[in-house]
């Protein structure tokens, strides 16, 4: 499914990445292990083509993330970064974002109903309404984990995915992760949030 071979990234004179290789089968749950500055996050940019200045080939199913569009490869990978800066716009419509690589002239009955959904299952309901920057960061990390499951990509990217989030919400994502997501790549200090997800395979950066 995923293809990842010699990839190379540097920050001016100093070389992170260093000739990485692995492939990620489809329905696989793996994770990226390794410590502090060892480029597990600059890795993830490359493979979503974030950071173009890299080197290597990165394909999902045979193609090239480099030749696709942005639209098309927001279809393909849902993302979720450790940060995420939110807009003045409500909970609902922060997670229908996840639907706009489909959305021609406005969302469906079938777009809306899927955000829903995903909302339900994060138990977001409560919070619909408000808007994404009045709310915990804790609420904010689990609104994107949702967007990123509507856009119903064939790979799932999270970045310490549990940040700010208490034992119920971690929990609650888990789930929803296993309900929703197919093939998943996760960097994460919580092991026990790895385990749960089903984590097969870990890949260490060094």
């Amino acid at each position: 499914m995923l293809e990842v071979k010699g990839v190379r990234f540097s920050y001016g004179s100093r070389e992170i990445l260093k000739g990485i290789s692995f492939d990620v089968r489809e329905n696989e749950v793996m994770s990226i292990l390794g410590p502090n500055g060892t480029g597990k996050t600059t890795l993830l940019n490359c493979i979503c083509n974030f950071n173009h200045n890299w080197k290597g080939s990165v394909t999902l199913d045979g193609r090239s993330v480099r030749d696709t569009s942005p639209r098309e490869l927001a279809k393909c990978i849902g993302f979720v970064p450790q940060k995420c800066y939110p807009k003045k716009i409500s909970v609902f419509d922060s997670v229908l974002i996840g639907r706009r690589p489909y959305i021609e002239w406005s969302a469906t009955s079938e777009d809306l109903e899927m955000t829903w959904d995903v909302i339900e299952s994060m138990k977001l309901q409560d919070i619909a309404l408000k808007n994404a920057d009045e709310i915990s960061g804790g609420e904010l990390q689990k609104v994107q984990i949702a967007r990123a499951i509507v856009q119903n990509p064939k790979l799932i990217i999270l970045d310490e995915p549990t940040n700010n989030l208490d034992i119920e919400s971690i929990e609650i994502i888990t789930a929803t992760i296993r309900d929703y997501a197919g093939t998943v790549i996760a960097i994460s200090h919580d092991r026990e949030f790895l385990k749960d997800t089903g984590i097969e395979r870990e890949i260490l950066l060094e």
